[in-house]
């Protein structure tokens, strides 16, 4: 059994994609269970979609490889995205202008729980 309030993290930075549109995503797998969490990334027609589906795999894996859970006891119980450094450049425009461009970049962390199981 795993001790209470023992977290599996997994975190990728970096991720080439604004944090505004991967909390989008973020927002509907938050709470979830992790088999149901999967399913919803999978079907999720969202270029968000495909990190953090890569980063549940590997928190899963984590899981069951480091500490020996079962992937169906799992829950996503916190999941965030916070902005990473931006790379700022400019495109010259007409009449002498320039056009300051801007890519951002994101932090996404996941925190996954076992679920607690109510016996009757």
């Amino acid at each position: 059994m795993m001790a209470e309030g023992m977290d599996i993290r997994a975190s990728v930075r970096f991720v080439s994609m604004s944090p505004q549109k991967i909390r989008l995503v973020i927002d509907m797998v938050r709470g979830l269970d992790a088999n149901s969490a999967m399913d919803v990334l999978k079907f999720t027609q969202n270029a968000a979609a495909k990190p953090v589906q890569k980063l549940l795999r590997s928190a899963i894996a984590n899981a069951e490889e480091n500490f020996g859970l079962n992937r169906d006891d799992l829950y996503v119980h916190t999941i965030v995205a916070d902005a990473g450094p931006v790379r700022k450049w400019r495109r010259f425009g007409a009449r002498g202008r320039f056009k300051p461009l801007k890519r951002r970049y994101s932090h996404i962390t996941i925190v996954l729980r076992e679920q607690d199981m109510v016996e009757a």
